[in-house]
């Protein structure tokens, strides 16, 4: 720039600006280094052990539970039936939309085959079947779901079916803290710690027909750090949710999240900023 040709009084005031930034440069430079904003509806981050809240987002927010609905009904299977028994595949359970794994009417699984396919595939045909083999029909088991829901302390959590599909308006729905409740009772289950850790499995019915299996849990093939072990769901009114566990020392840590334009960045960063330890 050639100086010489402007006054002296704007040179010097052409100085001052660059040496000292506008008011409106520096307000738009301090938004941008704000931070990250969680883009779920609502997140729960607690040590599970020390009942401690490490971190939380309008936790008691009524959000749509999609596929996240699986671990209640995995834990009322693992509640009531055991798991090498056989069970038969209804026509009615085949009827399902997808995610699925497209089982077939009579066929026999045993429960323990079931429950990783609901686990890990996300599999509602799995959950149907699994919910009639409890209770008689689907409408009885989601009965049970609803009352062993209050009796975890959920209270504010209503579920419509066995797998978490899209229901009537207003009649399925949970919070992040009672689904923080229903997975902490889960976890008490070693078959349900171990279904939760798989990446790919294959299961066989009686007859020796394989289904394979590969977890919708994406962390599981990132190259984290460290692993998050939990259940995913995905509707498209629901957006995407997870609840999961990350073991830290002696402490076990959930993580629920609902209602996620960025599901998996949400994970990392909660866990990384309140977790202690970076992903």
């Amino acid at each position: 720039m050639n100086y010489k040709k402007y006054p002296r009084f704007i040179f010097f005031f052409l100085m001052i600006v660059m040496i000292f930034p506008s008011p409106v440069f520096a307000k738009r430079k301090s938004k941008k280094n704000k931070g990250y904003r969680v883009s779920a509806r609502s997140a729960i981050f607690s040590d599970s052990t020390k009942v401690k809240r490490l971190y939380g987002k309008k936790v008691h927010r009524r959000v749509l539970p999609a596929s996240t609905t699986k671990v209640m009904t995995a834990l009322i299977v693992l509640e009531k039936l055991p798991l090498n028994k056989y069970i038969t595949v209804s026509k009615r359970a085949t009827n399902v939309v997808p995610t699925k794994i497209n089982l077939r009417p009579g066929e026999k699984y045993r429960v323990k085959d079931l429950l990783y396919a609901i686990l890990i595939k996300s599999a509602n045909d799995a959950s149907v079947v699994l919910a009639e083999a409890v209770a008689g029909s689907e409408t009885k088991f989601v009965a049970l779901m609803n009352k062993r829901a209050k009796q975890l302390g959920a209270k504010h959590s209503r579920f419509a079916n066995s797998h978490g599909l899209p229901s009537a308006k207003g009649t399925q729905y949970t919070t992040a803290y009672d689904m923080y409740l229903i997975f902490r009772k889960a976890l008490k289950y070693s078959f349900f710690r171990k279904a939760i850790k798989l990446k790919y499995h294959v299961i066989r019915s009686n007859r020796g027909r394989k289904i394979k299996l590969k977890s919708h849990n994406k962390i599981l093939f990132f190259n984290w750090k460290k692993k998050i072990y939990g259940k995913t769901g995905y509707t498209k009114s629901a957006k995407s949710c997870f609840v999961g566990t990350i073991q830290k020392g002696n402490s076990t840590l959930i993580i629920a999240v609902f209602g996620c334009s960025r599901r998996w960045t949400d994970i990392k960063h909660i866990v990384s900023r309140y977790g202690g330890g970076s992903l």
